[in-house]
C-alpha cells in the first residue's frame, strides 16, 4: 500500500501548495465516506487515489450546499456554486478555494472529468428542489439526473477506453447506483423524515396504508406496514445489486477489486437496513464495523495476491 505522498508523487504533483490542497480533499473524503475512502485507499492504483478523493469530496461538498434548508435557498446556493466551479474549470482568474483548485488540476490531468462536472451540475437541480417522490417514476428520473451524474464523477476516471464497454459500464453504474440510493433513502429514513421528506415514493407508501406523516410515529399499529415496506424496498435494492455483478469485469484488471468490494460494502448496509426494519423510523443504520474492516481486509489481500502473481 502506497503512502498518501508516494501517491501524489506519482501523479505528479510536486507543489507543494497543490499537494496539500489534495491532502485536504483526502480528509474530507475520508470524514464523508469512512468506508468508501478506505475501499480506494486500498484497492486503487495509487495514481488514481488523488483524483478520486477530490472528485468524492467535491461531490459531498456540493450535496451539502443543497440539502438543507428553503428551495429557494438551497437553489441560490447552487448557481452560486455553479458559477464558482464553472471559474475555476475554465481557469478564469485566481481560484480561492483548496477543492476547486484541486478539481481544477485533476480535470486538467483526466480531461473526461470536466464534463461529468458539469453533468453533475445541470442535474443539481433536481437535488436543489427535492422534497420527496410521488411516484417511482419521479425517483427514477431523480436518480437518471442526479444520482447517476455523482457516481460517474468518481467512475468516469477508470472507465473502460472502448465506446462500447463505456457506455455498458455506464449501464451498469446505473443499476448500481439506483441500489445504493434506495439504500440511502432507508438508512436515512429517520433523519429524512425530521426534515419534512422521505426518498420512498409516496406510491410506495401507499401500496403499504401508509403516508408520510405516519413515518414520524415511532411507535404504533403502523410499523407492521413499515416493515413491509422496507422489505420490498431493500428486495428491489438488492435485486438492483445482483444486477451489476458484471460491472468490475468492464473494467480494467487493475480497478476491478475495487468495484467488486465497492458492490459488496453495499451488500453490507443493505443487511444493516433489513435488520434494523421498523427501526429506521428512530436510528439510521449502518453497517458493523469490524464486518466492514474484514471485508476491506479479506479484498485488499486477494488483491495483492492478485498483482504478485501477475508481475
Amino acid at each position: 500500500m502506497s503512502s498518501w505522498s508516494a501517491a501524489l508523487d506519482r501523479c505528479g504533483i510536486s507543489d507543494p501548495s497543490l499537494r496539500r490542497d489534495y491532502g485536504m480533499q483526502r480528509a474530507l473524503a475520508r470524514r464523508f465516506a469512512p468506508a468508501e475512502y478506505m475501499t480506494v485507499r486500498l484497492l486503487l492504483p495509487a495514481p488514481l487515489r488523488p483524483s478520486v478523493f477530490t472528485a468524492v469530496a467535491f461531490m459531498h461538498e456540493t450535496d451539502e450546499r443543497i440539502d438543507s434548508g428553503d428551495p429557494s435557498d438551497r437553489r441560490a446556493a447552487l448557481r452560486a456554486w455553479d458559477q464558482e466551479v464553472t471559474a475555476a474549470l475554465g481557469h478564469e482568474g485566481a481560484v480561492e478555494q483548496p477543492m476547486l483548485r484541486a478539481l481544477a488540476d485533476t480535470a486538467r490531468r483526466h480531461p473526461v472529468l470536466a464534463a461529468r462536472v458539469r453533468a453533475f451540475l445541470d442535474g443539481a437541480p433536481a437535488e436543489a428542489a427535492w422534497t420527496g417522490f410521488d411516484t417511482e417514476s419521479d425517483f427514477q428520473a431523480y436518480v437518471d439526473s442526479y444520482s447517476l451524474p455523482a457516481l460517474m464523477l468518481t467512475a468516469s476516471l477508470f472507465e473502460p477506453p472502448s465506446p462500447g464497454d463505456a457506455l455498458k459500464f455506464e449501464a451498469g453504474c446505473r443499476t448500481l447506483i439506483e441500489a445504493m440510493q434506495r439504500i440511502d433513502f432507508l438508512a436515512d429514513l429517520s433523519e429524512d423524515v425530521a426534515q419534512g421528506r422521505v426518498g420512498v415514493p409516496r406510491d410506495a407508501l401507499a401500496r403499504h396504508g401508509l403516508k408520510t406523516g405516519d413515518l414520524a410515529r415511532r411507535e404504533g399499529g403502523h410499523l407492521p406496514a413499515v416493515e413491509r415496506l422496507v422489505t420490498e424496498q431493500a428486495r428491489l435494492a438488492g435485486a438492483g445489486l445482483d444486477g451489476c455483478g458484471d460491472l468490475p469485469d468492464l473494467a480494467e484488471s487493475g480497478h476491478r477489486p475495487f468495484l467488486d468490494t465497492l458492490i459488496a460494502v453495499q451488500r453490507l448496509r443493505l443487511r444493516a437496513v433489513e435488520r434494523k426494519g421498523a427501526g429506521l423510523l428512530a436510528h439510521g443504520a449502518r453497517p458493523e464495523t469490524l464486518a466492514t474492516l474484514r471485508l476491506l481486509m479479506r479484498a485488499y489481500r486477494s488483491a495483492r495476491r492478485q498483482r504478485r502473481a501477475s508481475s
